[in-house]
């Protein structure tokens, strides 16, 4: 298995993200990377009690973020497309307890120039599935690029949604 660390630094652009950014004071700095072997990006995590709902368990918001970062980076790193999540579901069948290691998983199940849809779950250290999510992520425009990230040049642009076809007059 061949692991490659996912970081937001050889994209040019500068980030703050809640969920992997290790720079940001109050993100969670979960750490992804991307099994090339496999296809799968997955990440290991811990959270402490700053991280619940009810006393003993991580909130279900932080899970889903969580989640949502997962798909993002299967989209990037399987896909090769930066795309953001339009539409998500997600089922909770046991909880996430705090102090306890989990880790997330995410797999692309279909690719377009213009969508991706994946899948993610958080398992326990016994493998049992805690939460699943699918979702369908939509891939950025160079306008939409441009205004969440900024200009996207050279190489970069191949994560793109090609521009439309011109029409003739």
């Amino acid at each position: 298995m061949a692991l490659k660390p996912l970081t937001n630094a050889g994209w040019g652009f500068e980030t703050n993200c809640f969920v992997c950014e290790p720079s940001n004071p109050l993100g969670l700095h979960v750490a992804y990377f991307h099994d090339d072997e496999a296809d799968l990006v997955n990440a290991e995590f811990t959270f402490g009690a700053e991280h619940s709902g009810a006393p003993h368990y991580v909130h279900g918001g932080v899970l889903l973020a969580v989640l949502d970062e997962a798909m993002a980076w299967a989209a990037i790193a399987v896909a090769g497309r930066f795309a953001v999540v339009q539409s998500t579901a997600t089922t909770f069948d046991r909880p996430v307890r705090v102090d306890e290691p989990h880790r997330v998983e995410a797999s692309v199940h279909g690719r377009t120039d213009t969508a991706v849809t994946a899948r993610a779950s958080i398992v326990d250290a016994a493998g049992r599935a805690c939460v699943k999510a699918r979702a369908r992520l939509v891939v950025l425009s160079t306008a939409v690029a441009g205004a969440a990230i900024g200009p996207v040049t050279g190489a970069d642009i191949r994560y793109l949604r090609p521009p439309p076809p011109e029409e003739s007059t």
